[in-house]
């Protein structure tokens, strides 16, 4: 795309571009001008979301966004129809019953009578105390608000009026309204803060009590059903008489413990005492056995009988759990016993081994305490087998005892949550709502007027619309307006162009002859000279016959025909013009000649005469025939050939290359071909075949003739 073309396009067309913006300008001023002074009031609400020092409980660090959200809200809840249906009832209520109305009367509202405007405003009056909307399905209350949207005074004309927004990150919210009034101003603004707060603090407390009656019920459930799985536990601890189970479970599991411990230590001292008395047995002599008990039958049966009474007493400590008294009778009997076996020791024995007297002793001691412990292991175990059915029997009451403790501790859980979810509301209930007014509005100055504003807007905004057209128009406009498009898009040379001359028509004769020509012709006249110079070199010497076609008809060949044989006649030369368009014999209307080219093909008429600084024509008798109908090719080769001799230059003008061949065949007998492409048309589908044409003549074809630039 050409910008500079575009520039140019912009130049071209400054007279549109000045004079719509102005006619806008004056129009705009004429419609502002009367327009009306606008007051600004402006208030102030403080909300309390931010503000420590209204928090009744400390809230923590609360996100960015959900403190935004929660202004949003606000702001929109504020500017909800319902609230703005208040304003509305207020402004036209007023202006029902004061004798200073805000706004002059509207053709509707003079029309009302004054039952009727008695009756609307007792309608008014309880839609705004029942804060409920006028419904537009009701015919009576439909034309109610069309009262309301006469005065301005609807939801969606305040609407336009107001502005609420949060101040930067502070804890306000300012409310703005512009109007005609500072009084109308300042009334809107104030009754809406005012309605708006009365309507938040009830929708809040009304929340409120809602939700504190419901935790108080659900409470009171959650502590009924936390007593029942306590009634539960304490009955079954009574039925199946449970004191404390952990208590007794522990105390089973210490006994268990220690029974098993002396157990193990009982089995322990049957294998060493076992051990020993085999090893003691090995060293004795079977002779000198017999005389070591034959001297100490009587001392052995002394020994026989303690440990009888020994062993008796040790299953007795062991079933008393290890009484005391049992064990101070053990330990006493143990004394008699050891008396008896020292007293076996110290008899006096004559025998030759009496050196082993007190390995035999320590034998009998060894035998009583592996008695002793094999008594008690037997006892042990017995005792272990009670207590261990005891402890079994702890187990089902300990599942149903946990089960119990656990739907205890859920129960208690979920009622201390819902209690201090119930006081919280309970106290956050007891206090006031934050949201206050902090700031009244008051009658407001008059803003600066945007009368000039306006008007200065609609002259910007028009002249880009127009250049926005321009624009759109230049980029869907693929017309050739220069020969450098011509030749982009042909891929042909351009010879030169010509230039529309302005007036009723153009005088070839005196355009060449006279001194005193308009810059139109003098132009004109130049650019003819300088196509002349190029046909002149794409010519060259031996090369005299040149067509003259176009892609259609109607681009003006025949206008540039006649104009270049105008052209070479200054130059003091024979110039032959042949009329070669058969269906619009344009040539031949315009001079009216003498000699027709039918005629000469024929030889019924000679060629005409070659007359330096004249023009000669052929002209021809229309009806649509062709060239090579008239003559064949031979002897129109032979033809041309008697004329090339007799002129020096052969112009000829041909059908459009829309014609089908008539201008084919021209060009088939001819040295050059030119064609002629008027400004500001286009190259189409159907012209695409006819310059393809034109450029695969080669050298053949001298180049464009760009007409009316």
């Amino acid at each position: 795309m050409d910008i500079i073309k575009f520039f140019k396009l912009l130049y071209k067309r400054r007279l549109l571009l000045i004079c719509i913006p102005v006619v806008t300008v004056i129009i705009t001023y004429f419609l502002v001008r009367y327009l009306p002074d606008q007051f600004m009031s402006t208030s102030r609400i403080a909300t309390g979301i931010v503000d420590q020092s209204q928090q009744v409980m400390n809230q923590g660090d609360v996100q960015e966004s959900k403190i935004s959200q929660e202004f949003s809200n606000l702001t929109q809840m504020m500017m909800l129809k319902k609230m703005l249906d208040q304003v509305s009832y207020q402004l036209i209520i007023h202006d029902l019953t004061s004798k200073t109305p805000f706004r002059a009367p509207s053709k509707l509202f003079n029309t009302l009578s004054p039952e009727v405007r008695k009756n609307a405003l007792e309608v008014y009056k309880k839609h705004y105390q029942d804060r409920t909307e006028l419904s537009l399905w009701n015919k009576d209350e439909t034309g109610l608000y069309e009262v309301l949207k006469s005065m301005q005074y609807d939801d969606v004309s305040l609407n336009k009026k107001l502005t609420v927004y949060r101040v930067n990150n502070s804890d306000f919210i300012d409310v703005e309204c512009t109007a005609e009034k500072p009084e109308l101003s300042a009334f809107i603004v104030n009754t809406l803060c005012t309605e708006f707060i009365s309507y938040y603090t009830s929708i809040v407390k009304e929340n409120q009590l809602k939700a504190v009656t419901f935790l108080d019920k659900l409470l009171k459930e959650k502590y009924a059903a936390m007593n029942q799985k306590i009634n539960e536990l304490k009955n079954y601890k009574i039925q199946n008489r449970v004191l404390n189970l952990n208590e007794m479970a522990k105390s089973l599991y210490g006994q268990i413990a220690d029974f098993e411990t002396r157990r193990e230590i009982a089995e322990k001292d049957i294998i060493g005492y076992t051990a020993a008395l085999k090893d003691i047995d090995n060293r004795f002599d079977p002779k000198d056995r017999r005389y070591v008990e034959s001297a100490m039958v009587k001392v052995n049966g002394d020994v026989i009988a303690a440990k009888d009474q020994l062993y008796n007493l040790n299953e007795d400590y062991v079933k008393s759990n290890f009484d005391e008294t049992y064990k101070r009778r053990i330990d006493s009997l143990r004394g008699i016993l050891n008396e008896r076996i020292i007293q076996s020791s110290d008899k006096y024995i004559t025998n030759p081994l009496a050196a082993k007297q007190d390995i035999v002793a320590q034998k009998l001691s060894m035998e009583i305490s592996l008695q002793l412990a094999q008594n008690s292991v037997g006892s042990i175990a017995k005792e272990l087998d009670r207590l261990n059915r005891k402890f079994d029997a702890l187990v089902p009451h300990e599942a149903v005892i946990q089960s119990y403790e656990n739907d205890i501790d859920v129960a208690s859980r979920e009622y201390l949550e819902i209690l201090g979810k119930f006081n919280q509301t309970s106290m956050t209930s007891s206090f006031s709502i934050q949201l206050r007014q902090i700031q009244e509005a008051m009658p407001g100055s008059v803003l600066p007027s945007k009368k000039m504003l306006l008007v200065i807007l609609s002259g910007m905004i028009s002249l880009v619309f127009c250049i926005m057209i321009l624009f759109v128009m230049f980029y869907l406009d693929h017309s050739i307006t220069d020969a450098k498009e011509l030749v982009a898009k042909t891929d042909a040379p351009v010879l030169g162009t010509l230039n529309t001359v302005k007036g009723g028509g153009v005088d070839l004769k005196e355009m060449w002859q006279s001194a005193a020509v308009n810059k139109d012709i003098l132009q004109f006249r130049n650019e003819l000279r300088s196509i002349r110079f190029e046909v002149d070199h794409e010519m060259g010497d031996s090369n005299k016959v040149l067509t003259i076609t176009s892609l259609v008809e109607n681009e003006g060949k025949t206008f540039v025909a006649l104009s270049l044989a105008y052209a070479y006649a200054m130059t003091d030369k024979k110039i032959l013009l042949i009329d070669g368009n058969f269906a619009h014999p344009s040539i031949t209307g315009i001079v009216k000649p003498t000699h027709y080219l039918e005629d000469y093909l024929k030889g019924k008429q000679p060629s005409p005469d070659a007359t330096p600084n004249a023009i000669h024509i052929l002209g021809n008798r229309g009806g649509g025939t062709s060239l090579m109908e008239i003559g064949g090719r031979n002897l129109i080769n032979e033809k041309l050939g008697e004329l090339k001799n007799r002129f020096d230059i052969i112009l000829i003008e041909t059908a459009a290359l829309s014609e089908m061949d008539k201008a084919k065949e021209w060009i088939q007998v001819t040295d050059k071909t030119a064609a002629v492409f008027e400004k500001g048309r286009t190259i189409t589908e159907a012209k695409r075949e006819g310059a393809a044409y034109l450029s695969g003549l080669g050298k053949s074809f001298a180049g464009w003739l760009l007409n009316k630039t």
